[in-house]
């Protein structure tokens, strides 16, 4: 008989877990969703934990509340950043890094026997692709943007030292060709007024 007891209660908390899949991005911000109907119910406490969620409370806690209000939290990488006077209970974990991936479960404490809400969410971590983590959490594409700026930076830099050589070599040709013809031709003249005036 006792046996037979188990069996069902062990199929009513299968019927109320729901498992979920949530893909994050390494150094990204990534949310575990987990919400229920605080109208109805009205704030209730609550916990995470990483692993499925077991018979009762959570498995290796990692936050939880009562009431709305956080009482435990293993770590200020572990946010509530959804309303949770409405519902929302999402956790956040900032900064996902490599050991964050693994299996989270969120349990909702709904009042009276098997109610609570249960929650097992898998979360996979994948490298970002279009950005590459940079030092100090730099923003990749601001990288690139500094690094063309350097490029037109150079290229301008590079125009105005050929305009300034161009420049100076012609201000050279022109001297070159064009004075001393005009020196010569000066002293040319100055020579022949002094024949003159020796005659």
């Amino acid at each position: 008989m006792r046996g037979l007891c188990y069996f069902f209660l062990s199929i009513l908390t299968q019927v109320s877990a729901s498992t979920l899949k949530v893909i994050g991005f390494f150094g990204h911000n990534v949310t575990l969703p987990c919400s229920y109907d605080s109208q109805t119910h009205g704030v209730l406490g609550f916990c995470w934990g990483q692993g499925m969620v077991p018979m009762s409370k959570c498995s290796n806690t990692i936050l939880s509340s009562g009431d709305g209000v956080v009482v435990f939290r293993e770590s200020p990488r572990y946010q509530l950043l959804g309303r949770v006077a409405d519902g929302d209970v999402s956790l956040t974990i900032l900064d996902a890094q490599w050991s964050d991936a693994g299996v989270y479960g969120c349990r909702i404490e709904i009042p009276g026997w098997l109610n609570d809400k249960k929650i097992n969410t898998e979360l996979v971590l994948e490298e970002d692709t279009l950005t590459t983590s940079a030092p100090n959490n730099v923003d990749t594409s601001t990288e690139e943007k500094f690094k063309a700026f350097l490029q037109v930076e150079n290229i301008s830099r590079a125009a105005i030292i050929f305009f300034l050589g161009a420049i100076i070599i012609l201000v050279f040709v022109y001297w070159r060709r064009f004075l001393p013809k005009t020196t010569l031709q000066h002293l040319n003249a100055s020579t022949a007024e002094n024949i003159y005036e020796v005659l």
